[in-house]
């Protein structure tokens, strides 16, 4: 026969594994030194800037509407 399991204590298990993954992506994501975020902040910039640089049509251009 099967192991026999508590459904109500299975969930909580289940609920407090899910809140620490949760809190780990928080971490990863807000937990980060404003060095860091400064650094994230002009790479995304930066590339912003080189995949605007690189369209074939602007998107300020009045002739293409």
């Amino acid at each position: 026969m099967g192991e026999i399991v508590n459904l109500r204590q299975a969930r909580k298990q289940k609920a407090r594994i899910e809140k620490e993954r949760q809190a780990g992506e928080n971490r990863a994501l807000h937990g980060r030194t404003k060095a860091e975020r400064e650094r994230d902040r002009l790479t995304s910039e930066k590339t912003e800037r080189f995949v605007a640089g690189h369209r074939r049509e602007k998107p300020d251009d009045p002739g293409k509407r």
